[in-house]
């Protein structure tokens, strides 16, 4: 199944607390065995005009108490997910046609033994199979980890789980103070990294976005150029984990099917599919005059458009 449009598709420092409690005469004690509780972790994060986004779980490492559940939280326009895998499995490439991937898999209790996803998580509210949280409990002590499918390696948590009479390092508030000052930094290092693709581009290439383990910049960067018929550009996706697309025309049901003709662009309805980090590339050819625009068919919706202008 294809989500249209992608809306139609898509450990940083915690300042470290006592989990005792003195008592008189300086004995040491540690805190009684809680009730099972619900701790939240955000999923993402991103710029108030979604420019910038960061590819984070907020805190990447949780600890809790066997019992327990971790509800996780969409916190950006931008896609993610929470996946467990199972003994033996490896890491795919994300597939948006594996209803495994793109779907919740796994019940609400987890099981080391199986495989558990959380399905496509993210803010945008109108567009199925899209979803705003995923919780899952934790009955037993471990370390378990988990990554983002569609970022891969660059997206990794972990869920630190504990026996009930032990204490924990940290409280829900730290966390969240802690996913605050994570997100200003992911903003502030998008910004630094959007003027230094800027400055890759020219008038022939487009800079697909751009990302550096910690924020991604969904823009196309030199969005608008002006060419002469028979002249050329090529978009450069040469970040390391956003996939784009560059569509003209009418957006594909399924935009990771190439559609035209990029050595002869006319007009009309042009979609390259899937351009992928780590080097891909797409380069179009404008052999009549006028202005065309272009979108990114994943990222449009958070502003990833641009034109061509081409003059005889």
């Amino acid at each position: 199944m294809v989500i249209p449009h992608f809306t139609r598709f898509m450990r940083t420092a915690i300042a470290a607390i006592s989990a005792f409690t003195l008592l008189a005469g300086g004995a040491v004690v540690a805190q009684a065995s809680p009730q099972p509780q619900t701790w939240t972790v955000r999923v993402g994060a991103q710029s108030a005009n979604q420019a910038i986004q960061g590819m984070a779980y907020l805190p990447g490492d949780v600890y809790i108490h066997a019992g327990d559940t971790v509800h996780w939280v969409a916190n950006s326009a931008e896609p993610h997910t929470v996946t467990f895998l199972a003994p033996g499995q490896t890491l795919p490439a994300f597939n948006p046609g594996d209803p495994a991937q793109l779907f919740r898999t796994g019940g609400d209790v987890y099981d080391p033994a199986s495989y558990f996803n959380s399905g496509i998580l993210a803010t945008v509210e109108d567009s199925l199979p899209i979803l705003p949280d995923y919780s899952l409990t934790f009955p037993d002590a471990g370390t378990f980890d988990y990554w983002c499918l569609i970022h891969g390696t660059m997206q990794h948590g972990i869920v630190h789980v504990t026996s009930a009479d032990e204490p924990l390092p940290y409280t829900q508030v730290d966390y969240d103070r802690a996913a605050q000052q994570s997100t200003h930094e992911m903003v502030v290092d998008g910004n630094a990294l959007q003027g230094q693709a800027m400055r890759n581009a020219d008038g022939h290439t487009v800079i697909m976005g751009a990302d550096d383990g910690v924020a991604m910049v969904m823009r196309f960067l030199r969005p608008t150029l002006v060419v002469h018929v028979g002249e050329s550009v090529t978009f450069l996706n040469d970040g390391m984990g956003a996939p784009h697309t560059v569509t003209f025309g009418e957006e594909p049901a399924n935009f990771a099917i190439p559609v035209g003709d990029p050595a002869n662009y006319t007009g009309g309805d042009l979609n390259s599919g899937i351009v992928p980090p780590f080097g891909g590339e797409y380069t179009v050819t404008f052999n009549a005059a006028g202005t065309f625009s272009y979108v990114c068919a994943l990222h449009d919706y958070m502003g990833m458009v641009g034109k061509i202008i081409v003059r005889p």
